[in-house]
């Protein structure tokens, strides 16, 4: 299973997905990550829409399996009902 966090720096939310991340990853033997900071990579928000295939007005924007999960709040419920995140 594969995470790609798109984020940005200086952005809290962007940090508590890959504190998560790196929590699943150490878990799990069956979770990557990879974070991807927007701006240094030169991604837009309208490369991240069309990626998505809906409106992103917020970073991060995460990706498990190439399946847009959404923001860290989506993901961190997501980790919960499908990873065993907190238990």
């Amino acid at each position: 299973m594969l995470t790609v966090i798109f984020g940005r720096e200086g952005c809290p939310f962007c940090v508590r997905a890959k504190d998560v991340a790196e929590q699943l990853s150490n878990e799990r033997d069956d979770f990557k990550f990879r974070y991807i900071d927007i701006i240094k990579e030169g991604i837009s928000k309208e490369d991240l829409e069309k990626s998505a295939g809906k409106p992103c007005p917020t970073v991060p924007q995460i990706f498990v399996d190439q399946k847009h999960i959404g923001g860290f709040t989506e993901f961190e419920a997501y980790a919960k009902e499908n990873l065993g995140l907190y238990q």
